[in-house]
């Protein structure tokens, strides 16, 4: 064997076995020419590239920044296989067949395009497949996307591929590596030197179904159940919405909700969008968009907007889950006065915890922030009178534990997108004719259920309601003294609010007549008289009513107007009457017949929902009222049968209150 001849330079000499070429030159498969001592061949002082040979325990141990060494070190080939063929993973090399020297231990050829369009090789040195994904764990200090053991958190997983596309995959996968923006990944494991087996190709796969997200809430998933029902008309019902209910019970910003809304749907709260949707499913048959589609089915988006609530209520309370609760106790139809009543507290609790009763205008905040506050918490305020006066039960907010101001035009035009409108200006108008309202209605509240001997006096309470009407001015004094304008949006409720706070009153005030020292009966006669005209002005109303004033808002608890008139008109026909055909025909049975009979033919007709409680609760109790006085086969008439033999138990059954109305607020 010929002993090899140095240069005259004293280099290395070319191809020698003695001292093999640096991983750079191998990898550009150029000569690699050392200038006597010099540490960096001349190839790479030409090119500057970092110039370092395989066993070299220097460049590891080099005082370079650890990124740049552990990048290095990843990419440098085994000692044990520096004398079989580089593996060729730079940018432009041939592709792999298979035909790997059996002294080459392992490889991994990995190429992902990104946005800057750089390439990721790696090269690992000689570990069994096993050991691939904790080293990468340890090495890198998180586990890569490539590994063969990823996390159940990551998005992707391996998958071989099959030994037929082995080949034509790696061709593909070399020649990416090249392009900036590709987006193939794949990862060759070589087996031992001593195995027969054939290289293995892996390839990146979506690890779970497409659509399937990580880790969502409980609630999110409620409503990507809810969107996937209304799906094409999700934003046709946020337009219902802000058409309808928010202009009459503010509580969004519709400008920043809609931005929101279009940037990153994501961080609005799962169980307000949820809600929001069920609330407004009532006004789907009303609305000129939506009727023409089929109307999903409501009870069932109902349930999940409760659940999501719930659940939202449970993990994560804050000032959207508010927001939620209110739009939830105030969806329609209403079928469960215990969970409404159990949302109301914990939203009062909620408000209470977060200081919005506390006036938040010399707060150094941003100003929509300010006027947000007290929007929520003029809506909450609403809610709780009028809930507390249709469920019975005490109202959660005291009127010395809160200093908000009353709204006004300043504070409610934050956000309209319409504000110049002059009907937008009567509808916040109505809305603060609303809220004062309700201030009148808490003092009729505190009347009934305090327990004390330092009750208010009924005259009191009447100079109250009496100085309401007289701040009223314009339209807002004709809807609630006439019931004209009752095309404007709101502006049917707040009639009818007014009758029902009107005719609350009228009975406090029988009953203070009834319990006095002296009763004056020809004043519990004008007390009758004067409840049994009201109860007719809300007849009256009822009747008036077109199709779009039943497609308009409407405060679910208004649905306890009605079963609350009736129930007051038959006690007085009862109290007032001496046989069943004198019951049948007094003035107060009439009107409480006329009622059941107008609000079941809204209901038949248009679907209106608020009738429904009336009719379930009094319907049949009219019906057998007026059988009992029909005439009987030979043509002849009950009316020799005398009151007290006329079966009254079907009234103690179903209104066990109904000879003491104030028992419960109605």
């Amino acid at each position: 064997m010929h002993e090899i001849q140095q240069q005259d330079n004293g280099g290395r000499p070319y191809r020698s076995h003695l001292r093999p070429a640096c991983v750079p030159c191998r990898r550009r498969k150029s000569r690699c020419q050392t200038a006597g001592d010099a540490a960096v061949c001349l190839t790479c002082r030409a090119h500057q590239t970092e110039c370092f040979f395989p066993g070299d325990s220097q460049t590891s141990e080099s005082a370079e920044p650890a990124r740049r060494r552990r990048r290095r070190v990843d990419a440098r080939p085994s000692p044990d296989a520096s004398r079989a063929s580089p593996s060729r993973v730079a940018r432009g090399a041939a592709p792999f067949h298979g035909n790997t020297k059996a002294n080459t231990s392992a490889s991994m050829i990995g190429t992902r395009g990104t946005s800057m369009g750089r390439q990721s090789s790696m090269a690992m040195p000689n570990v069994p497949p096993s050991s691939i994904a904790s080293m990468s764990r340890t090495d890198h200090g998180e586990e890569s996307t490539l590994a063969l053991g990823s996390d159940d958190d990551q998005h992707l997983n391996l998958h071989i591929v099959g030994p037929a596309s082995t080949n034509d995959s790696q061709v593909l996968s070399t020649y990416l590596s090249g392009i900036p923006g590709a987006t193939r990944s794949t990862r060759m494991i070589i087996p031992e030197p001593a195995s027969c087996s054939r290289p293995v190709l892996f390839t990146e796969v979506q690890k779970r179904p497409v659509g399937l997200k990580l880790n969502r809430s409980f609630s999110a998933e409620k409503l990507e159940i809810i969107e996937k029902l209304l799906e094409p008309h999700n934003e046709a019902v946020i337009d219902e919405y802000f058409r309808k209910v928010n202009v009459c019970l503010p509580l969004l910003d519709e400008v920043s909700f809609r931005r929101q809304y279009q940037e990153d749907k994501t961080r609005i709260s799962p169980a307000l969008l949820a809600c929001l949707y069920a609330h407004t499913i009532v006004y789907w048959q009303s609305s000129p968009v939506l009727n023409r589609y089929r109307c999903p089915e409501s009870r069932f988006i109902w349930n999940l907007a409760n659940e999501a609530v719930y659940s939202e209520l449970h993990l994560s309370p804050g000032m959207s889950i508010i927001k939620a609760i209110l739009l939830n106790v105030g969806g329609r139809p209403t079928t469960s006065l215990i969970g409404n009543g159990v949302l109301l507290g914990s939203a009062v609790s909620m408000a209470h915890s977060l200081g919005l009763n506390h006036n938040p205008l010399p707060w150094q905040i941003p100003q929509p922030e300010k006027y947000l506050r007290m929007k929520i918490w003029w809506a909450l305020l609403v809610h709780d009178r009028w809930t507390s006066l249709a469920h019975g039960t005490p109202p959660h907010i005291q009127r010395s534990q809160y200093d908000v101001p009353p709204p006004t035009l300043e504070y409610l035009s934050e956000g309209l997108t319409d504000e110049s409108n002059p009907r937008a200006e009567l509808r916040t108008r109505i809305f603060i004719s609303l809220v004062t309202l309700s201030e009148v209605l808490d003092r009729f509240l505190q009347y009934v259920y305090c327990v004390g001997q330092d009750k208010q006096t009924t005259t009191d309470l009447e100079h109250a309601l009496h100085r309401w009407v007289e701040t009223l001015e314009g339209p807002c004094r004709r809807i609630v003294l006439r019931g004209s304008h009752l095309d404007i949006i709101g502006a049917a409720n707040l009639r009818l609010a007014y009758l029902t706070a009107k005719l609350l009153l009228q009975r406090i005030q029988l009953e203070a007549e009834k319990q006095g020292d002296s009763v004056n009966e020809e004043g519990v006669m004008n007390r009758y008289s004067a409840a049994r005209m009201t109860s007719e002005e809300i007849l009256m109303l009822i009747q008036d009513f077109q199709p779009e004033h039943l497609g308009d808002f409407w405060m679910p608890v208004s649905s306890f107007s009605f079963p609350a008139a009736v129930n007051f008109l038959l006690r007085c026909a009862l109290e007032t009457e001496n046989s069943p055909e004198g019951l049948a025909q007094s003035p107060s049975f009439k009107i409480a017949r006329d009622i059941i009979t107008t609000l079941r033919s809204h209901q038949e007709q248009y679907r209106w929902d608020l009738g429904d409680i009336c009719l379930a609760q009094h319907a049949e109790i009219v019906e057998k009222i007026l059988a009992g006085v029909a005439p009987d086969e030979q043509g002849g008439s009950n009316s020799s049968l005398e009151l007290q033999d006329f079966d009254a138990s079907i009234l103690d059954h179903i209104f066990p209150s109904v000879w003491d109305p104030l028992q419960n607020a109605w």
